[in-house]
């Protein structure tokens, strides 16, 4: 299937049933607490998709310069964060994405986000932006799931859909991976221009017009979170780790791995996980 026929079809992403059912309960207080708001908004890649897409749209003045959920959330009203809310499709069945494991991806974007954020710091960059960057990087592949699942299917027949060699699979089938897909949905939401080039670059910072660090910063991060889904052991943290783009970056791999900042014995979904 073409990048234009799995773009032409909008897809419902589902949202993590925990963050849910706490924005829920908050939105309907009397005064809900923004602090928290955005806390949970935080923990759900399509939930903050969706805010940000409408925090950037065309009746918005700030539109495509809203790249960070708290941003975006002074931005709107609580009629419309209930009505976002309300709204999300719970991933909640093993078929809410075919061929997906839904916790495992939360979990995924939520690490990404973090360590993105994490790294974006040492290399006094916008940490916020990081964050979402990380949060969002991944939902191409639930589009690519859901649009084309054979294609999907066959991929994962090669390697796992959170496997550090994913990317190179689906370019090799289809001409295109999950990155195109993310950085095709950022454009259509009319997300920063800095968010869209980390998104569509982050495998291959190197091979646009233009080096964004962004994009650099994403994928160490992707790197860091796929091989601890991945259960490396250090030998393999030190054969796959990208040196090329820890150099751009003036970091070693020591200095990601310190930087870690995922308790990996705990994986908690919403109060602690941001």
């Amino acid at each position: 299937m073409e990048l234009d026929d799995v773009m032409a079809t909008e897809c419902t992403l589902p949202s993590l049933p925990r963050a849910v059912a706490l924005l829920t309960t908050e939105l309907a207080q009397p005064e809900p607490s923004l602090r928290r708001i955005n806390h949970l908004f935080l923990t759900d890649p399509a939930l903050a998709a969706r805010l940000l897409r409408e925090a950037n749209s065309h009746s918005h003045p700030l539109s495509g310069k809203v790249g960070s959920i708290p941003e975006a959330i002074v931005m709107l009203d609580t009629a419309q964060l209930r009505s976002f809310v309300a709204e999300a499709f719970l991933g909640t069945t093993a078929g809410s994405v075919p061929g997906m494991n839904l916790q495992h991806f939360w979990r995924y974007s939520i690490n990404t986000a973090r360590l993105a954020r994490s790294l974006a710091g040492i290399v006094h960059r916008n940490q916020t932006t990081a964050y979402t960057a990380g949060l969002l990087h991944g939902l191409g592949e639930l589009v690519l799931h859901l649009r084309d699942p054979q294609g999907s299917s066959a991929a994962s027949s090669v390697v796992a859909p959170l496997d550090l060699r994913r990317s190179k699979v689906e370019r090799r089938a289809r001409g295109y991976g999950y990155a195109a897909v993310s950085a095709a949905l950022a454009r259509q939401w009319h997300l920063p221009n800095v968010l869209v080039d980390a998104l569509r670059h982050h495998n291959a910072p190197f091979d646009g017009e233009v080096y964004e660090p962004l994009a650099a910063i994403l994928h160490l991060a992707v790197w860091r979170a796929r091989a601890r889904e991945a259960g490396f052991m250090p030998r393999e943290l030190a054969a796959t780790f990208p040196s090329e783009v820890g150099v751009a970056l003036d970091m070693d791999i020591d200095t990601v791995l310190q930087q870690d900042p995922i308790d990996w014995k705990a994986q908690p979904y919403a109060d602690d996980c941001v």
